[in-house]
């Protein structure tokens, strides 16, 4: 469990970590998904990236972004988005396509994958969430 993925060297030993085959967590500041694969690949010089998106590409299972939402009931609930590293996916990140990811997430439904726009809607329809909040959150 990596508690933040700050610098190059704790993202390199994620990354080696997880090649290896070792199950790890880790947490990284971003407003979604996409900005997670973009933020992992741009923290390491450009003559790295490229073997920096294959090695992504090979070793992650998901991305799950998150943020708390007022919760109709009070409190605040999970508005989620997941990415699914589908094969698809995985050639999407090797070949420096993020910009195509987006539409994966829209369409990726039947793998897994939940765009924050579709999750505000689901938790609009349970009742956990209220109209105003929907329009505000639903966009991502």
């Amino acid at each position: 469990m990596i508690g933040e993925m700050r610098d190059l060297e704790t993202i390199a030993a994620a990354l080696t970590l997880a090649e290896t085959g070792h199950l790890v967590f880790a947490t990284l500041h971003t407003p979604n998904a996409v900005q997670a694969v973009d933020r992992i690949v741009d923290v390491f010089p450009s003559h790295q990236q490229k073997q920096i998106r294959t090695q992504l590409a090979l070793s992650l299972r998901a991305i799950v972004a998150q943020r708390l939402v007022p919760c109709a009931h009070g409190g605040r609930i999970a508005q989620r988005e997941v990415l699914i590293n589908t094969p698809a996916v995985a050639n999407i990140i090797r070949d420096t396509r993020a910009q195509e990811l987006t539409s994966v997430l829209q369409t990726g439904r039947d793998t897994g994958m939940c765009t924050f726009g579709k999750h505000a809607k689901e938790l609009l329809k349970e009742g956990q969430i209220d109209k105003e909040t929907y329009d505000w959150v639903k966009e991502g």
